[in-house]
């Protein structure tokens, strides 16, 4: 799978994606992530602005639709594939598991991070195949989002985690939340591990981790059972 940034603090994207598994999985081939500079694409070449200010006035700025199309362009030139487009926009609908897991489906993405008021809508027309947010708030650019997205998608990915059983019995892969989980020492503060964790009785074990998950979720998240 190859996933593609375009961004303006590019630098921002990798010192995330360089690092812990993901950087890990990159290294290793399991997985293609570029980030790319919008300003390496814009028309002035003495200042690369990218930005103007807005018709019809208001506040701020918003980025131009041309440095980001060329942007688009070179990495259909370099990939050879015409990639499934997403705008992190908080317009967009919410990232969810299930949407995670679809995106895995996709040989190639790309995310486009806003920034400043957001990008001129006819690059979204032009270009974007979805808007996708990762909560019903504002952030100053895209670039979280994207790395949100990037981690969420490239570690359900074959080969990033060590085994497919990492994730298929976490939060929200079934529809509940994940059961709790605990480690050596067996007693720590007073507080002891729940001795069915200690049986070795595996059937045991699952049915009370599946209890736990349906009161956890029905405890934190009941709006989940619904």
């Amino acid at each position: 799978m190859r996933i593609d940034i375009a961004t303006l603090f590019p630098e921002m994207c990798e010192a995330v994606l360089s690092a812990s598994i993901i950087g890990r999985a990159r290294k290793a081939g399991k997985i293609e992530i570029c980030c790319h500079n919008i300003r390496d694409y814009s028309p002035d070449r003495r200042h690369h602005r990218v930005d103007d200010s807005p018709y019809g006035g208001g506040k701020g700025m918003v980025m131009q639709p041309e440095p980001i199309y060329r942007c688009y362009l070179d990495i259909i030139r370099q990939s050879l594939s015409l990639p499934h487009v997403i705008y992190l926009s908080p317009q967009g609908k919410v990232l969810t598991q299930k949407k995670a897991l679809a995106l895995r489906e996709i040989p190639h993405l790309l995310l486009l991070c806003g920034h400043y008021e957001g990008v001129d809508e006819r690059i979204i027309e032009k270009i974007a195949d979805e808007e996708l947010s990762i909560g019903d708030y504002v952030l100053t650019g895209g670039e979280l989002a994207a790395l949100a997205v990037t981690d969420a998608v490239a570690r359900l990915c074959d080969g990033v985690l060590s085994a497919s059983e990492c994730f298929e019995e976490e939060s929200h892969m079934n529809g509940l939340l994940e059961y709790p989980q605990y480690t050596r020492p067996e007693r720590w503060e007073g507080m002891a591990v729940p001795p069915v964790l200690l049986s070795g009785h595996h059937a045991n074990i699952s049915a009370w981790r599946q209890q736990q998950s349906l009161d956890r979720t029905r405890q934190k998240r009941p709006d989940l059972l619904e």
